[in-house]
C-alpha cells in the first residue's frame, strides 16, 4: 500500500478517490520551536560524557531498559519519528518501530519483552500503544481523541502510568493565539483495562515515574498553567514542584519548594530525587535533591530527559545545542533547506524559512530572520544558494515578506508588530528585489502586517489592527474588509482574485479558516475542527489550500522542550471549499507557514498519488 493511502486509512480521511494536484508539488515550510537535540551518556556522576549514537537529524526520549542492557530512544529521519534501541556503548542499534505515523517515548517492560510507547497510528492522536517484541503485535491501550504521553511501567509489569490532557477544556490565552495544555496523571493495566485518574482535575502534572516498590508515582506539577506563556518559563517566575502520590490511597507528598521550573523527575537510591532544572543562567542542568535538603548538580547546561541505569552507574540524556554563529546572532537551520518526508508522495517538503514567499518564477525565496533584537528580510535562491539580506532596519522588525505577482516588488510589515513599548506600530512597506525603491504604502496609527497582493498587483490586503483592510496602491486609500469584531489575520488573496482567505476566531473560540470576497460579501467558513487552523496559502491555480492545523492536538508534554503552550501544528491540504482534507506531516513539532512553490498552473486529476512504500 502506498504511504498516502496508508496514512489516509490511519487518520480516517478520504480514500483512494481523493483528487489532488497533478505532478510533483514542492512546498517550503517553517518548523517553529524545534530544538537541536543529541543523545549523550556519561558515568552516573556526570563524568566522561560521550555521544551515544552519531548525530544525524534528531535523537530524543532516551530510557534504560530494566536490565540495563539497552537504551531505547527516538530518532527522526527526514521528519519521520521511529523508536530504536542500542547498547549503552553505542553498539547494536536496532529499529523497533517502522511506521508512517509518529512513534515516540518508548519504554521497555520489566521483563524486556514489551515496548510501551506513544503513537499517532490509529486515529491520528497521541495514544499509548504496546509492541510485543517477539510477535511484533501492536496493541492500542488508549483510544482517546486527546493526547496521552510519557508511559511508565510499574515494577511488576501490570500497570502503565502516563500523563494525558483528556477531559481538559480547550482554552486560549486571552488575546493570544496560543492554547493552554492541562495535564493529569493516569494509570491503566497493561491489557488496556482499569483506566483511572490519580491527580486532581485542573493544573499541570506530567512525566510520572514508579517507585521501586510500585506503590507511588513521582511527577512534576504546577497550578500556574498560564505561567508557561514565556519562551523560557523562568522568565515569568513559573514554578513546578516534584511531588508523589500513593497509587492506592491518593496520599500526596512534595519533595521540592522553590520558585523554579523543575521537570523530568526520577527516583534514586537512598531517598534521593533527580530532576531537570530549567533556568536562564548557570543554574540550569540536572540536579539531585537529597533527603537532608541539599541539592547537587550532576550536569550543567540545557539537559533534558535524563535517565539513570538500574545500578545508577550510567546516565543517558538529551542535550539541546544552541545554533549560534561567531557574532552570537541566531542562525536558523533552514538556510540549508532540509528535505522532509511527506505523507502524500505527490508533495516534496522542504524545511525552509518561516513566513516566506516564493517569487513568481519559482527561483527565489524571501523570508524574515531574527538577529538579536531585530528581524530582517532575507533572500535566497530556492536551491539554498545566494543567501543575503534584502532589507534591514536596526531596532525594527521587518516581517512576513511577500512577492508581487510580477516579481518586481516585495511587500512586508515594518515596525514592532507586537506593540513593544516605545516603538511605533508596524506598517506596510515595499522594496524592489535589489533592495532599492523602499516605500511605506500604509502609514497610520494602526498595527499592520501580513500583506498579500491582489493578482493584478494593484491592491494589498493586510492585517490592520484586529481587522482586515485593503489598500489601493494607486491612491493610497484604505478600505476595511472586515469589521474588527474578531481577531482576523493572515489574509491570502486567491490567485483567481475572487476571494480572500484568512484566519479568525469568530463564531468558534478557536481560530478557523474563512473566505470573503474583496468587496466584503460572501463570508464563508472553510474549517470547523477543535484546534487552530492558520497560515494558509493557495495553490498556484487557486484550487487548493495548504494550511497549518492543531486539530491533531499535542504529542508530548509541552513544558519539556519549551514553554509556549501552543498545540503542535501539522501541514494539511484541502480543496478551496474546505473539502477533501489530507494530512502531510506528523510529528511533535510545529510545522507552519507553508509556501507552495510557484510553478506553472497545475491541473487537477481525480486520482490518488502513486506513492512509494516506506522501507
Amino acid at each position: 500500500m502506498s504511504r498516502v493511502l496508508l496514512l489516509s486509512a490511519l487518520l480516517g480521511f478520504v480514500g483512494a478517490g481523493f483528487a489532488q494536484p497533478a505532478g510533483k508539488q514542492k512546498v517550503y515550510f517553517g518548523r517553529l520551536g524545534q530544538p537541536e537535540i543529541s543523545l549523550y551518556t556519561s558515568d552516573g556522576d556526570g563524568r566522561n560524557e560521550r555521544l551515544l549514537v552519531p548525530h544525524r537529524e534528531l535523537e530524543y526520549s532516551p530510557s534504560f531498559s530494566p536490565d540495563g542492557r539497552w537504551i531505547v530512544f527516538t530518532a527522526e529521519t527526514s521528519g519521520l519519528a521511529d523508536i530504536f534501541r542500542v547498547h549503552p556503548d553505542g553498539s547494536g542499534v536496532e529499529q523497533l518501530t517502522n511506521h508512517p505515523a509518529f512513534d515516540d517515548q518508548g519504554v521497555l517492560s520489566p521483563d524486556g519483552k514489551t515496548l510501551a510507547f506513544v503513537s499517532s497510528r490509529g486515529n491520528g492522536r497521541a495514544n499509548i500503544w504496546t509492541l510485543n517484541l517477539a510477535t511484533k503485535k501492536y496493541t492500542g491501550l488508549t483510544h482517546d481523541l486527546s493526547g496521552n504521553f510519557r508511559p511508565s511501567w510499574s515494577p511488576d509489569g501490570r500497570w502503565i502510568a502516563f500523563s494525558s490532557d483528556r477531559g481538559a477544556k480547550l482554552e486560549f490565552v486571552p488575546g493570544r493565539f496560543e492554547q493552554l495544555q492541562a495535564l493529569g496523571i493516569y494509570v491503566v493495566r497493561a491489557d488496556g483495562t482499569g483506566l483511572r485518574r490519580l491527580t486532581r482535575p485542573g493544573g499541570y502534572s506530567g512525566n510520572p515515574v514508579w517507585s521501586a516498590d510500585g506503590k507511588k508515582l513521582l511527577f512534576y506539577e504546577t497550578d500556574e498553567i498560564g505561567g508557561f506563556l514565556a519562551q523560557d518559563a523562568t522568565a515569568r517566575g513559573s514554578r513546578t514542584e516534584i511531588s508523589s502520590i500513593d497509587v492506592a490511597t491518593g496520599e500526596r507528598a512534595t519533595f521540592t519548594a522553590s520558585n523554579e521550573t523543575k521537570l523530568s523527575p526520577q527516583w534514586l537510591k537512598g531517598g534521593r530525587i533527580a530532576y531537570i532544572l530549567r533556568s536562564k543562567d548557570s543554574a540550569e542542568g540536572l540536579k539531585i535533591a537529597t533527603p537532608d535538603g541539599r541539592v547537587e548538580t550532576v550536569l550543567k547546561g540545557t539537559v533534558r530527559q535524563a535517565h539513570w541505569s538500574p545500578d545508577e552507574k550510567q546516565l543517558v540524556y538529551e542535550r539541546l545545542r544552541p545554533r549560534l554563529d561567531t557574532d552570537k546572532a541566531r542562525v536558523e537551520p533552514y538556510e540549508s533547506l532540509a528535505p522532509k518526508t511527506s505523507a502524500d508522495d505527490r508533495f516534496t517538503l522542504v524545511w525552509g524559512p518561516p513566513l516566506a514567499s516564493a517569487s513568481p518564477d519559482g527561483k527565489s525565496l524571501v523570508y524574515h530572520i531574527t538577529e538579536g533584537e531585530t528581524r530582517r528580510i532575507g533572500m535566497m535562491n530556492t536551491d539554498g544558494s545566494g543567501v543575503h539580506t534584502l532589507f534591514r532596519r536596526e531596532g525594527l522588525d521587518a516581517m512576513n515578506p511577500t512577492w508581487s505577482p510580477t516579481g518586481d516588488q516585495v511587500a512586508f510589515g515594518l515596525g514592532k508588530y507586537f506593540r513593544t513599548p516605545g516603538f511605533p506600530p508596524s506598517q506596510i512597506a515595499v522594496v524592489r528585489p535589489d533592495g532599492s525603491g523602499f516605500k511605506e504604502v500604509v502609514d497610520d496609527k494602526e498595527n499592520s502586517g501580513f500583506p498579500s497582493w491582489s493578482p493584478d498587483g494593484k491592491r494589498i490586503v493586510f492585517r490592520h489592527g484586529r481587522q482586515l483592510s485593503i489598500v489601493n496602491l494607486a491612491d493610497g486609500k484604505i478600505a476595511a474588509l472586515t469589521d474588527g469584531s474578531a481577531e482576523d489575520n493572515f489574509p491570502q488573496w486567491s490567485p483567481r482574485g475572487d476571494v480572500i482567505m484568512f484566519t479568525t476566531n469568530r463564531d468558534a473560540g478557536d481560530f478557523e479558516l474563512y473566505s470573503i470576497r474583496p468587496d466584503g460579501s460572501g463570508l464563508k467558513r472553510l474549517t470547523n475542527t477543535p484546534g487552530n487552523d492558520a497560515h494558509s496559502v493557495w495553490s498556484p491555480d487557486g484550487e487548493w489550500i495548504l494550511f497549518t492545523s492543531a486539530r491533531t492536538g499535542w504529542k508530548d508534554e509541552r513544558a519539556l522542550y519549551d514553554a509556549v503552550p501552543q498545540a503542535y501544528g501539522e501541514l494539511f491540504i484541502m480543496r478551496k471549499d474546505g473539502s477533501e482534507v489530507r494530512q502531510l506531516t506528523d510529528n511533535k513539532w510545529e510545522d507552519a507557514t507553508p509556501v507552495w512553490a510557484r510553478e506553472p498552473p497545475v491541473s487537477v486529476q481525480a486520482r490518488a498519488g502513486d506513492g512509494r512504500k516506506r522501507q
